[in-house]
């Protein structure tokens, strides 16, 4: 039998070491709750959530994750992910003050090892239509980065 291979992908490069790190915790998080998770989630308007959450249920979560004070106040297109999920949380490191968050939103602290969510957010329930169409696109996304694990080669050669 031959060995087992370690499958990874590289790195994204577009966050923070303290981003990268709330996102870990935050995926760990879902993981137990059992959902799964995708990161860096492209939505049909041209947004891309930071994390997005797919539960045994169908209910759909994003998490928009804020490294600092001055990235959550640089970044105001957070009420654009609202119509692609059920709730809506904000994750943050335990440097950034909690008062910054919205009180309509969720929030979750988080760091490297795990997370703990502090606030729920009230839920607004997808049309039957537009759940059916971020679920579509999360199983195409996911499938993707399994192709992409599996055939590394292919994604070079342009064969993806």
């Amino acid at each position: 039998m031959s060995a087992a291979v370690a499958l990874t992908l590289p790195p994204d490069r577009r966050q923070s070491p303290t981003a990268l790190h709330v996102q870990r915790g935050v995926r760990r998080l879902f993981a137990e709750m059992g959902c799964v998770t995708l990161p860096e989630f492209s939505l049909a308007n041209g947004r891309r959530a930071d994390v997005i959450a797919l539960c045994g249920v169908g209910k759909l979560t994003i998490v928009e994750i804020k490294s600092s004070v001055a990235d959550f106040r640089a970044d105001r297109k957070w009420p654009d992910y609202r119509d692609f999920c059920d709730r809506f949380f904000f994750a943050i490191p335990d440097t950034v003050p909690e008062s910054l968050i919205p009180e309509e939103c969720g929030l979750i602290v988080a760091d490297a090892f795990g997370a703990a969510i502090l606030r729920e957010p009230p839920d607004h329930a997808l049309s039957p239509a537009r759940r059916k169409a971020v679920t579509l696109r999360f199983a195409h996304s996911a499938a993707g980065l399994l192709h992409a694990l599996a055939d590394p080669g292919a994604i070079r050669e342009g064969a993806l």
